[in-house]
């Protein structure tokens, strides 16, 4: 059994691939499965379908809270990050999954795959997100 960071990081390779090459997530996995042999789990499969779903308002918010930049001047790298964490703090976060842990994750992530500039740049735009999502819910 995978634990949540394995099943994030994997769910990262996969939307970063979507990243890359827009294909669907279905065929992206598909052809993870047969041609690298990996094992998909629950929450793997839940982040993936999710960010998919609702990319276009995952964009948006992190569009709405990237001062001065647009999604295509961010690295692919950290394009997929934000937007991996964005829907975990939107969709998934509960009690047994805190916004502070998804941005953890994130900022972890951003140092494996990218670079320590990366990882501020990460925690920086999660925590406006997460500040901002939590007034709407509190209004």
């Amino acid at each position: 059994m995978k634990t949540r960071r394995e099943s994030r990081e994997q769910a990262f390779v996969l939307l970063f691939e979507k990243t890359m090459t827009n294909d669907s997530m279905e065929d992206i996995i598909e052809m993870a499965v047969e041609a690298r042999g990996i094992e998909m789990d629950t929450y793997c499969e839940k982040l993936t379908s999710l960010a998919e779903l609702h990319l276009d308002e995952i964009d948006a918010l992190i569009e709405q809270n990237i001062r001065g930049w647009s999604l295509r001047r961010l690295s692919k790298v950290t394009l997929t990050i934000l937007r991996l964490a964005v829907c975990e703090i939107k969709f998934l976060c509960t009690k047994d999954v805190p916004v502070s842990v998804s941005i953890n994750e994130a900022v972890e992530l951003a140092k494996t795959y990218g670079n320590e500039k990366d990882a501020s740049y990460v925690n920086g735009v999660l925590s406006t997100i997460a500040k901002t999502l939590c007034e709407a819910e509190n209004a």
